[in-house]
């Protein structure tokens, strides 16, 4: 494969690293120090979406549960609604101080959610329990796919590394090659 073109991408659009076979060739059309600026310039660009990557799944890893919570919550009133019993409940005054509430479940009929950026709405229970399903599914989605780009990442990080070294290593051997050329024409 010719490491020119790689015209190869993940679904979301970070391309494939190539692989060069012939580096010979490769070296040939650039040169040694510009082929290992450009696999460098690439290496940190991979390293950087795998950091930046990483990042984002691992905010996605806190937020699940977050969401799991509140949507069991959500069902728990419904519930609770249906059956026309009381929910009693202990919630936080101050950091150590907690009280006792009865709630009369019979008169739920919504909710208040937290949707961030100091923003909270309220919405019916169905309305609530379907909007934190989607939220929850597409944040369950939203980690897979980030696994993926991860290991897409650090396998591309992993033959531009390879890339790297075989440049190397050929350059080293074509000087040896000319050093002991040289040296056999004195």
């Amino acid at each position: 494969m010719s490491a020119e073109t790689s015209p190869e991408t993940n679904p979301r659009g970070i391309p494939k690293a190539p692989f060069v076979d012939n580096v010979a060739e490769f070296v040939s059309k650039s040169g040694v120090k510009e082929s290992l600026d450009k696999f460098q310039e690439m290496l940190q660009k991979y390293k950087y979406m795998e950091m930046t990557t990483l990042q984002r799944q691992a905010g996605l890893k806190e937020k699940i549960p977050d969401i799991q919570k509140s949507l069991e919550m959500v069902e728990f009133l419904q519930l609770k609604s249906k059956a026309d019993e009381d929910v009693v409940t202990n919630y936080e005054l101050n950091d150590t101080l907690y009280t006792e509430a009865k709630i009369q479940a019979s008169g739920i009929k919504s909710v208040y959610l937290w949707l961030g950026a100091n923003v909270m709405l309220e919405y019916e229970i169905e309305e609530a329990k379907k909007l934190l399903t989607e939220r929850l599914e597409g944040a369950k989605k939203g980690y897979e796919t980030a696994e993926e780009d991860v290991l897409f990442l650090r396998e591309n990080i992993t033959t531009v590394e390879v890339n790297i070294a075989r440049v190397h290593n050929w350059d080293v051997n074509r000087r040896k090659k000319e050093r002991e050329e040289a040296e056999a024409n004195k």
